[in-house]
């Protein structure tokens, strides 16, 4: 199979791109600014914003699955904009289009969201990752789109290097205790993107991990698998406060979950 992931340089993307190139596929990968450092794979630059670059890359490659991993949180031509023509290209050279959402579409309110729960965003990213859902949807009825959590991996994401940094006191801050996600980690959600692309499913699937926790517990488990003293992590609540965005979300995978054979964990297991 061929299988061409956008946004391939990134933190999944890149996750993404070893497993299916482990898996023996056929795969090519872009990147915006550097490509990665896999081999055995296809390396090509593109911006999604260009919408011709993404036309004549897909004429070009006619892959048999697309993985959209590209996102650029304050930026909605690549977050929205670019969706859409990677939707149109897909679909125009028939691969299957497996679209890589967040949680950030939720407000919230609700606290809990199962796959048919309607997007409220409440950011400038919620609301273009949510533009994208319906863009995705709107162009190609038959794409997948896979709403995730904060993503970790084994010292690779933005969520662990900001836990080293507070704990060396390198930079300012502090983790909430009352921000609750899903955490899900990187290898888990590339082999459900996988699983899913080569399976017959539709329409939007929930893949985070099986634990709601807040950053500051996610901190300390980062903080104890690395050595690190978790008791240095200053902690604060961000209720009240003036930064932006939901408070606490947390998507029910159990519906998704049931048609895996890729076990979600959470993050009191895979960073134990």
């Amino acid at each position: 199979m061929r299988i061409l992931i956008v946004g391939g340089s990134g933190l999944l993307g890149g996750e993404v791109v070893r497993q299916a190139t482990t898996d023996g596929h056929v795969v090519a990968a872009t990147y915006l600014t550097r490509p990665g450092t896999a081999t055995g794979v296809e390396w090509l630059p593109l911006d999604v914003r260009d919408r011709s670059a993404v036309f004549g890359l897909f004429g070009g490659l006619r892959p048999d699955v697309v993985v959209n991993a590209a996102f650029r949180q304050p930026d909605w031509e690549t977050t929205a904009v670019g969706a859409a023509h990677v939707a149109v290209a897909a679909s125009g050279k028939g691969g299957r289009l497996v679209h890589v959402s967040s949680d950030a579409v939720f407000s919230g309110e609700a606290i809990t969201y199962t796959e048919d729960s309607v997007p409220d965003p409440v950011t400038p990213y919620g609301a273009a990752k949510a533009a994208a859902e319906v863009a995705v949807q709107a162009i190609d009825p038959a794409a997948l789109i896979v709403r995730t959590s904060l993503i970790i991996g084994d010292g690779g994401s933005v969520h662990e290097s900001r836990v080293h940094a507070l704990a060396a006191g390198d930079t300012d801050g502090v983790l909430f205790t009352d921000d609750v996600r899903c955490p899900v980690h990187v290898s888990d959600l590339a082999a459900a993107l996988l699983e899913l692309a080569k399976s017959d499913r539709t329409g939007v699937h929930h893949a985070a991990g099986a634990d709601a926790m807040s950053r500051y517990e996610l901190g300390r488990l980062i903080a104890r698998r690395d050595g690190l003293d978790p008791d240095r992590l200053p902690s604060g609540r961000r209720a009240g406060t003036d930064v932006p965005g939901p408070i606490d979300v947390r998507l029910d995978c159990r519906h998704t979950q049931r048609y895996l054979t890729t076990r979600l964990r959470g993050a009191r297991e895979f960073l134990k």
